[in-house]
């Protein structure tokens, strides 16, 4: 890649780069998706917890110590993934979390 990256002008790199950050625009650290684990929905990067199930366990009242002792795997930064993927699929979320309840 830097021999490549080496023949392009700054304009060339520059959309190059802003071609790179709309495709990962969608991306969270440390939320996965893994067809055949957890069903495919969004989990913890590491385990097998679903974003949903922690957003569920919040939504209940569990503060982020209590999941964090309750999950010994799971890190402080692993719940600030979670809480950012929620933020922007609410929906997604809630409807994964309707459909566990219902199951």
């Amino acid at each position: 890649m830097e021999n490549i990256l080496g023949y392009l002008t700054r304009a060339e790199k520059a959309s190059l780069l802003q071609w790179i950050v709309k495709d990962l625009g969608d991306a969270f650290p440390g939320v996965e998706f893994s067809p055949g684990i957890c069903g495919g929905e969004p989990r913890i990067v590491r385990t097998r917890i679903p974003v949903w199930l922690l957003e569920q366990a919040r939504q209940l009242g569990a503060s982020d110590a209590e999941l964090l002792k309750s999950y010994p795997t799971l890190r402080a930064e692993d719940l600030a993934n979670a809480w950012a993927y929620v933020r922007s699929h609410r929906i997604e979320i809630a409807q994964q979390i309707k459909e566990n309840e219902e199951a």
